[in-house]
């Protein structure tokens, strides 16, 4: 039986699952195993879509009445890769020079661990407050993200669940534990534009029509202008060309089609719908003014959205950050910087039920061969967990 106060042991048994995403792999049974003999209700509902996998996910409570705390997290972890650039089982959960190695040791069944012994140890000792804890965790994340947070916060919201509070528990911090708090995120808007010219021969241009004229001009006119200056929270809104694509190996081949790809990190100052006005604006201008041959008529200009954008977003809790910000300085001395920076998480999700938060380990070797957690840091967030559950219910009125 796991000893559910050591955070150590906690994560080895989670570790030694092999829940490449969307495989369970007994990572939610062993979580399951470990949280009932605390008290806490236990539920596992499975959900389907069309096109993608079924996928296993986790809702535990503990408690029926008062202020509500949830956390939310995965156990699907990505492949690990070439085996050969291991040098320890990536699911053995092997510990060397105080490092416990396995793929998921940061992203993020480390932060599972710990704040299942943070509730272990407030249990144990009789101080965890009165209220409910909640556990939201979801074998979805590294995947699609179609049949987990999403479904599950509906399905929660279904049977009268109400969160007050969330904590992520995503790896934030950049090189020290405690110097990030993630209270938002950039959002993101990706598409395709296709422009379609006549293929032909390079030695007689005027039989063809290049398309790569349109789409060099597109290009140019996405990336010329800043979208913004940035906000109070966020930087300016950011655009990448992701590439540029033709599909003609030939060089004596004028081709028949060109593919722009880009990505847009946006703050605030933008909602997806609004973003996507404004760059259909430049994409046409562009298009307009660039015919593929001198005296042609305008290319045939395609723009493809890709599906699930992601809202910008700010949590403005000050019961939330404050508690959590109190307790990472008491245990690390460390006073967090609130961010709004990297990419998308579940959070993007939970902000729409309740004020959402990101805090968890280091995440320095996150999704790299012989990723790693110091057993230093996996103590430290249990103990930050463990001050922030009791300072956040006693700011709660």
């Amino acid at each position: 039986m796991t000893d559910t106060t050591d955070p150590s042991a906690v994560l080895a048994a989670l570790i030694r699952c092999p829940s490449v995403t969307p495989e369970e792999a007994g990572s939610l049974a062993t979580l399951a195993a470990m949280l009932a003999p605390l008290g806490f209700a236990v539920e596992r509902p499975v959900f389907s879509e069309a096109g993608t996998p079924d996928v296993e996910n986790l809702f535990a409570r503990k408690g029926k009445s008062g202020p509500h705390l949830v956390f939310a997290g995965h156990t699907d972890v990505v492949p690990p890769g070439d085996r050969d650039d291991w040098h320890h089982d990536p699911f053995a959960a092997t510990v060397v020079d105080g490092e416990m190695i396995g793929r998921g040791a940061v992203d993020m069944k480390g932060g599972i661990a710990a704040f299942v012994a943070a509730v272990a140890r407030l249990e144990a000792r009789g101080d965890l407050p009165s209220g409910q804890v909640s556990l939201l965790i979801t074998g979805d994340e590294e995947g699609p993200a179609v049949n987990g947070t999403v479904k599950l916060l509906a399905w929660a919201g279904e049977r009268g669940e109400r969160f007050d509070a969330c904590v992520v528990g995503e790896p934030t911090n950049r090189s020290a534990l405690g110097d990030m708090i993630k209270i938002g995120r950039r959002g993101s808007l990706s598409g395709e534009v296709k422009v379609t010219g006549l293929q032909g021969h390079v030695a007689y241009p005027d039989l063809a029509d290049n398309p790569v004229r349109t789409i060099v001009a597109i290009a140019g006119a996405l990336m010329a202008e800043p979208l913004d200056q940035g906000t109070d929270r966020f930087p300016a809104s950011n655009l990448e060309i992701t590439s540029i694509d033709t599909g003609n190996p030939a060089v004596n081949v004028i081709p028949a089609r060109s593919r722009l790809s880009f990505n847009v990190r946006f703050n605030d100052l933008w909602t997806p719908e609004t973003l996507a006005q404004e760059l259909r604006r430049r994409i046409d201008g562009a298009a307009s003014a660039s015919p593929l041959r001198p005296g042609r008529a305008a290319a045939s200009v395609e723009v493809v959205w890709r599906e699930r954008p992601a809202d910008a977003f700010v949590t403005r809790d000050d019961a939330l950050t404050q508690s959590l910000t109190a307790a990472i300085a008491e245990v690390t001395g460390r006073t967090p910087e609130l961010s709004t920076s990297g990419g998308t998480s579940d959070a993007r999700f939970i902000k729409d039920c309740c004020p959402v938060v990101e805090f968890g380990l280091v995440g320095k070797t996150m999704h790299m061969a012989n990723e790693r957690v110091a057993l230093v840091d996996l103590e430290g967030l249990t103990q930050i967990y463990e001050t922030f559950i009791a300072r956040w219910f006693a700011a709660r009125p």
